[in-house]
C-alpha cells in the first residue's frame, strides 16, 4: 500500500509518499509560494530538485506534483496511490480520532476554522484540491487535537465563566498532537512497554508539552490556541491576560495589533531582538555573547523545567522524557539547560551522549538516573500515514 501523507499550509504544500509494507520514504518534497511566483523541491533516491515554476494555486501545484510522480518514474500509475492522508490542525471537541474525510467532516472543519483561522482554511484547500485531482482515491483527515481529546475536564477546561465554555467552546484543546503521538508510540515500542509514563517535549519554533499515561494525554501545555504554554520562537506562551489592556493603553494600540505582537513578535524574538531561529540565538550567545539572547534561552529552559516538574507530579513520577521537533532533537545546549534543571528528580546528563546525538532514538541521560532521558526524532508525516492506513483497511 502506498499512502501520500499531506500538509496544505495557504500558500505551501508539503508532501510525503510512503510504501506502508515496510514503512519507507518513497519521496517527499514542498511547494512553497504557491500563487505568487512558486518553488517546487522534491526529494527522490537521495538526489534533491529545486525547480522555480509559477503555481496559480493548489490544483495546479497537485497536478504538476502527479505529473512528476509519473514522469520520474516513481510510480507507474497514480493508482498506485491507495489512500492520501491530511493534516487538520483543529477537530474541535468533534474529533477524539483520525477519520475518513466526508462531506460532513470537511462543513465541520469549515466551522471549527474560527477556532483555527491560520490553518484549518488552508488544511481544507488541500484536502479539496486532493478530492477533485484523486476523486476515487480514499482521504483520511488527522487531526492535531485528536490525541489530547483524552483529558478530563478538569485539566481542559479554564477558572473562568462556564458558559464560555458551554456556549462559545472556550476550552483546551492543545495541539502537536501528531508528533506526540508517534513519540509516545515510537519509545514504547523502542523500550517493549505499553504501560510507560512518558513528558513529550516537541521543542521547535512551535513548542508543547505532553503529560502522557499507558499511551493517554492526560494534559499538555498548548491551550484554546497553540499561543499558551512554553515561550517559542515568536509566541509568548503564558502571560498574565491583564497585561493585554495595559499595553494597549499605554501605546494605543489594537487589540489586533496587540494580539499579533504575541503572536508574532514576542518568544525568542522579542525577547532577543535577534531572531525567532534559536540557531540564531546560539550564534548570538557563542560568538557575540549576546545577554538578552542568552537570557532567553534561559527563560526558555526554565519554562520547559517548569511543566516537565508539574507533569511528573500529575504522572506520580515519570518513566521517560522526550526530547523532539527541531530544538529538541538537535540543540545540545538547550537539553543541558532543561536536564541539569532536573537535577532533584535524580536525572543527571551524560555530556558526551547529549553531544553526539547520531540516531534516531538516543538516551542523552545516565544510565542511573530515576528518569531517563531520551531524544527521538519526530515523524508526523509517518504517523499520518499509519493512521490513514489503518482506517482504510478498516473501510
Amino acid at each position: 500500500m502506498k499512502i501520500m501523507a499531506i500538509n496544505a499550509g495557504s500558500s505551501s504544500l508539503k508532501f510525503s509518499l510512503f510504501n506502508m509494507e515496510d514503512k519507507s520514504l518513497i519521496t517527499s518534497g514542498l511547494f512553497e509560494r504557491i500563487g505568487i511566483d512558486g518553488i517546487f523541491t522534491i526529494k527522490y533516491n537521495g538526489e534533491k530538485t529545486k525547480i522555480n515554476k509559477e503555481f496559480k494555486n493548489h490544483k495546479e501545484a497537485v497536478e504538476y506534483l502527479l505529473e512528476q510522480l509519473i514522469e520520474l518514474k516513481i510510480i507507474d500509475s497514480l493508482d498506485e496511490i491507495d489512500a492520501v492522508g491530511h493534516r487538520l490542525v483543529h477537530g474541535g471537541d468533534i474529533y477524539s480520532d483520525s477519520v475518513i474525510i466526508t462531506d460532513k467532516v470537511i462543513e465541520d472543519a469549515k466551522r471549527l476554522s474560527e477556532l483555527a483561522p491560520s490553518h484549518n482554511p488552508a488544511n481544507i484547500i488541500g484536502i479539496e484540491t486532493f478530492k477533485q485531482v484523486l476523486p476515487n482515491t480514499p482521504a483520511v483527515a488527522v487531526f492535531d487535537t485528536a490525541f489530547h481529546s483524552t483529558l478530563k475536564d478538569e485539566a481542559y477546561l479554564y477558572p473562568v465563566p462556564y458558559e464560555w465554555y458551554t456556549k462559545y467552546g472556550i476550552r483546551k484543546y492543545g495541539f502537536h498532537g501528531t508528533s506526540h503521538k508517534f513519540i509516545n508510540k515510537t519509545i514504547s515500542e523502542y523500550l517493549g512497554r505499553n504501560d510507560l509514563k512518558v513528558i513529550c517535549c516537541h521543542l521547535g519554533n512551535g513548542a508543547s508539552i505532553s503529560a502522557i499515561d499507558k499511551g493517554v494525554c492526560i494534559d499538555t501545555t498548548m491551550g484554546f490556541t497553540p499561543n499558551a504554554g512554553l515561550m517559542m520562537g515568536t509566541r509568548s506562551g503564558d502571560i498574565d491576560s491583564t497585561i493585554i489592556p495595559f499595553v494597549m493603553s499605554k501605546t494605543g494600540k489594537t487589540l489586533d495589533e496587540v494580539m499579533d505582537d504575541l503572536n508574532k513578535k514576542s518568544g525568542f524574538l522579542g525577547v532577543s531582538g535577534v531572531s525567532s531561529d534559536l540557531r540564531d540565538i546560539a550564534d548570538a550567545v557563542n560568538n557575540d555573547h549576546n545577554e538578552l539572547a542568552d537570557l532567553s534561552r534561559r527563560m526558555f529552559a526554565r519554562r520547559i523545567v517548569g511543566y516537565i516538574s508539574m507533569y511528573n507530579t500529575y504522572l506520580n513520577g515519570a518513566d521517560v522524557i522526550c526530547f523532539t521537533g527541531g530544538i529538541g532533537e538537535h540543540d545540545e545546549d538547550v537539553r543541558k539547560l532543561v536536564i541539569d534543571g532536573l537535577e532533584v528528580y535524580g536525572i543527571k546528563l551524560d555530556e558526551e551522549k547529549n553531544n553526539n546525538v547520531k540516531e534516531d532514538i538516543e538516551l542523552v541521560s545516565t544510565n542511573d538516573s530515576k528518569i531517563k532521558c531520551y531524544v527521538v526524532c519526530t515523524n508526523e508525516e509517518l504517523m499520518i500515514a499509519e493512521d490513514t492506513q489503518r482506517l482504510v483497511n478498516n473501510m
